[in-house]
């Protein structure tokens, strides 16, 4: 079972099963905002639902920490986009536009 877990150092959330690293979402904090530059799913891993899982969790996070997010990743906005009654309001309202997001 794949498991998701911040890794600070390398500023990027990591999915991976055991000891091999199945894809990550790249990061920045700016104060009290996470940029969300680019997320990756390595190669023979694709299609399975990890990347959805390992945003989700990148999300998730942030909220938790109270951290705005900007998505600048199509697939972080997708995933926004996707479910916006859960993660529309983390993006700060005069940034959503910018991200082609719903500004209401």
């Amino acid at each position: 079972m794949a498991t998701v877990r911040d890794n600070p150092a390398e500023q990027r959330y990591e999915i991976a099963e055991g000891d091999e690293l199945l894809g990550f979402a790249e990061y920045t904090i700016h104060g009290e905002v996470i940029a969300f530059p680019h997320t990756v799913t390595l190669p023979g891993n694709e299609g399975r639902g990890l990347a959805r899982q390992l945003v989700e969790f990148a999300l998730d996070d942030s909220r938790q920490r109270q951290l705005g997010v900007l998505p600048q990743c199509s697939y972080v906005r997708k995933v926004i986009a996707d479910a916006p009654d859960k993660y529309l309001d983390l993006v700060p309202a005069d940034a959503r536009a910018r991200f082609q997001l719903p500004t209401a």
